[in-house]
């Protein structure tokens, strides 16, 4: 399965080639803030289908992970990490055409799983 995500304004935009079935919402205090709704994937599951143009980063915690986001518009699009497998996170509010109401959505404790 092959979906596109982009950002509000267009300016990013990925194809990811992986099977959408369930996404993960966590309460921690970034991703609350964000709307964030985790799609785990593998790093060669994902292509962009624009120039990264435009694209900032949150970093936090450590230098190997962060938060991608679209400059113009600040949709929070992509994550990447080396803590945790697999190593990237899409947000799957911003999947186009796709119900997430008809996706199994998990609930992760990140309030109170991190120090």
């Amino acid at each position: 399965m092959s979906v596109t995500v982009s950002c509000h304004c267009g300016r990013i935009r990925l194809e990811v080639s992986a099977e959408l079935t369930e996404v993960v919402e966590c309460n921690c205090s970034l991703c609350v803030r964000s709307g964030f709704l985790h799609w785990y994937v593998q790093p060669d599951q994902v292509k962009f289908l624009t120039e990264n143009q435009g694209a900032s980063t949150y970093w936090w915690r450590s230098a190997t992970g962060g938060q991608h986001f679209c400059a113009n518009c600040g949709t929070a699009i992509l994550r990447t990490s080396t803590e945790y497998p697999p190593p990237v996170s899409v947000n799957a509010r911003c999947i186009e055409g796709v119900e997430l109401a008809s996706l199994t959505i998990h609930q992760f404790d990140g309030k109170h799983a991190y120090p």
